[in-house]
């Protein structure tokens, strides 16, 4: 009879713990299911954050669409319609440009001349307007040249046309060693980024006192358009 209880009380122990188990799975089953909608919350905000970023690109997009369409031409290069109030395409900008230096000095001129030449490579039609800016280095420092006043008149350029404006500059005949030139800094029109270029003419300016001829730039197209 002792050894009958015995089993009875070890049967419903047994059992217990099986049932105690049983509950413990379930929780862990529940908190398993936690994760997948922390996960969707997540999934949630991220998707809302997507959201603010679409926005911000609606509204760089809309940037760049007015832009297309400012007098200044400013992000024209998104597209080929954008154009200037006047009618003519948006301006040329430096990354656009293929801008190339040579000597054009003729036997005999009493000045030495630079042609540089600008080349729409950017894939639509562009508009150069105004003189170019022109900066010599040179080993006493940099030498920015003076516009010679001519009248400049803007220039559409096609996709693959260019355009060239010359620079003239006095030649060094003192016999001196002069001032060295190291190179040619050139800026299109109502542009901000520079090129550098390697400088094509003379090696040398003459010392002056500031009395001497001066380093000049003529405007679009003073030195003959190419094809």
């Amino acid at each position: 009879m002792r050894v009958r209880k015995l089993t009875l009380a070890a049967m419903a122990l047994a059992a217990g713990l099986s049932l105690t188990a049983c509950q413990n799975d379930d929780g862990g089953t529940d908190q398993g299911a936690a994760p997948p909608a922390a996960s969707t919350a997540s999934s949630s905000n991220g998707g809302s954050e997507s959201a603010g970023t679409g926005s911000s690109g609606a509204d760089g997009a809309d940037g760049a669409g007015g832009a297309g369409k400012t007098p200044n031409g400013t992000g024209g290069t998104g597209g080929t319609d954008g154009a200037a109030e006047d009618g003519k395409p948006a301006k040329c900008r430096t990354d656009e440009l293929e801008i190339t230096a040579t000597d054009a000095t003729v036997g005999g001129d009493t000045e030495g001349t630079v042609a540089v030449d600008l080349r729409n490579g950017g894939g639509r039609d562009c508009t150069l307007a105004g003189y170019a800016g022109v900066d010599l280095k040179t080993n006493a420092g940099t030498l920015s040249a003076k516009r010679t006043g001519e009248q400049a008149t803007p220039v559409v350029l096609k996709d693959g046309e260019n355009v060239t404006f010359g620079i003239t500059y006095p030649m060094n005949d003192s016999g001196g060693s002069g001032v060295r030139i190291t190179g040619l800094v050139v800026t299109p029109p109502n542009e901000t980024k520079s090129v550098t270029l390697d400088w094509p003419g003379a090696a040398t300016l003459p010392v002056t006192d500031g009395s001497g001829t001066p380093v000049r730039v003529g405007p679009m197209g003073s030195a003959g358009q190419g094809d």
